[in-house]
């Protein structure tokens, strides 16, 4: 046997420690910290509970991240961690005592051993320990001594034993001990009746993340808002149909096919209390016009950075009521999408000015809309002193379209020259990219590198 591998004589001195498990137990008193994680991974491949148990106890690190076992940590090995933890907290151990500070449940996405093995004491240390805060300083619980980690996926059944024995667990303590603290919660089309259990014992300000794809019907969204109204600290909310409560620090909001809005997005809209950054509307066609104006007219959409509306019809709203939102979020808008809005040359061109003073504008894409060859020219010409975009996606020219809104390839190279044309008349050099209405070639590229 060669000498020269350190990590296979770890192994065989943590087989040789295991194998009495009386003698592991006095020893982690004098096991290096750095000793801690091989022998802990080992413990769990073995099943030793009653040394992984004391390994939990004279945990020497912050944070012990027992998520990159795995999607969910086995379900023995979490027993028993938590069974160690229900034993410290039950023998009265002061919690200056307690090294252990974070136990994070949370899938990490790495291997538990290349991670703990590689890292010193100091990394072990600090691993993941600065990015969790359970809640606000405006949460009036006391922090306590242990906080429990975890993301809340409801998308198989098999996952709802695994929160439901965590939550219990953690109730059954001491409650300046120990503190269960979500950040992240998702749904896929799992039953709002059976998910109530859990949400019904957790701690929703601490939740900052909510992504939904289900299709509920309108009372179980109503049911699900009122667990929103709670969520004080959240900031993205991801939805395909939901009813929101009072949010107060939101940032981030997406919905898709918002039927459920219908006639009803200005409720929606005041319950809003600080400005968003991002906006995502998908088939807005769903909406109503009053929608859409209330939308244009919000306050708290006077910070934008990203706003896209998608499949909408804006045509029927004249060019007004988009253009003073454009006017508003000028110095911050960032990117712009307005993709098969249903818009037409006289709402572009009630846009142009407003549209040249978005100096921040990284992207911009337009495409789908009944768009001329003149009007095309007009856009590239007041977006050119625009020095930070770098995506731009328009629609092909109606010129281009023959009979039965087939493309006429002959018409698109003529019109393709006269564009670089008037590209190297600005003097830039740009990449611009056209796109059919043909749903077969969405993205097809007309026009590129136009200024070369």
């Amino acid at each position: 046997m060669s000498t020269r591998n350190p990590a296979r004589l770890l192994r065989l001195a943590g087989e040789s420690l295991l194998r009495d498990q009386v003698a592991v137990v006095a020893a982690l008193k004098y096991l290096p910290t750095q000793l801690f994680p091989p022998l802990f991974i080992l413990a769990c491949l073995q099943r030793k509970w009653e040394p992984l148990k004391a390994m939990v106890q004279a945990w020497p690190c912050s944070v012990l991240p027992l998520g990159s076992l795995g999607r969910l940590p086995p379900v023995m090995v979490l027993k028993a961690v938590l069974e160690g933890l229900a034993d410290l907290s039950a023998q009265n151990v002061h919690p200056s005592r307690w090294k252990l500070q974070v136990l994070d449940l949370r899938s990490m996405g790495v291997n538990l051993r290349r991670r703990w093995c590689a890292h010193s004491t100091q990394e072990c240390s600090q691993t993941g320990l600065v990015a969790v805060h359970c809640s606000s300083p405006n949460t009036d619980h006391a922090l306590p001594h242990l906080k429990v980690v975890l993301d809340i996926n409801f998308s198989e059944m098999g996952t709802f034993k695994f929160y439901m024995y965590v939550i219990q667990w953690a109730q059954q303590q001491r409650e300046a001990v120990v503190h269960l603290c979500c950040k992240m919660l998702k749904f896929y089309e799992f039953p709002l009746q059976r998910a109530r259990k859990v949400l019904d014992r957790v701690q929703l300000d601490c939740i900052q993340e909510v992504q939904v794809f289900c299709t509920w019907d309108l009372p179980t969204l109503g049911a699900f808002a009122n667990y929103l109204g709670q969520m004080t600290n959240l900031q993205s909310l991801s939805l395909n149909h939901i009813k929101m409560g009072n949010l107060r620090h939101l940032k981030k909001l997406y919905l898709q096919s918002p039927s459920f809005l219908r006639g009803h997005l200005d409720k929606m809209l005041r319950r809003l209390q600080t400005p968003l950054d991002e906006l995502l509307i998908g088939s807005c066609r769903q909406l109503m016009q009053s929608d859409l104006t209330h939308l244009f007219q919000c306050p708290n959409l006077r910070q934008l950075k990203s706003l896209c509306l998608y499949i909408a019809k804006l045509a029927d709203f004249g060019p007004k009521p988009l253009r003073a939102l454009l006017e508003a979020v000028a110095p911050t808008l960032q990117d712009l999408h307005l993709d098969n809005c249903g818009m037409v040359d006289c709402q572009f061109e009630a846009i142009l000015p407003v549209l040249s003073r978005c100096h921040q504008l990284r992207e911009f894409t337009i495409t789908e809309n009944s768009l001329s060859m003149a009007t095309l020219k007009k856009l590239l010409h007041h977006t050119a002193e625009l020095r930070s975009l770098e995506l731009e996606y328009y629609p092909v020219p109606l010129e281009c379209y023959g009979p039965q809104e087939t493309v006429d390839q002959e018409r698109v190279a003529l019109i393709r020259a006269e564009l670089m044309e008037s590209l190297r008349e600005l003097g830039q050099r740009r990449t611009i990219r056209l796109c059919t209405n043909d749903s077969s070639t969405p993205e097809m590229c007309l026009c590129s590198d136009l200024a070369h």
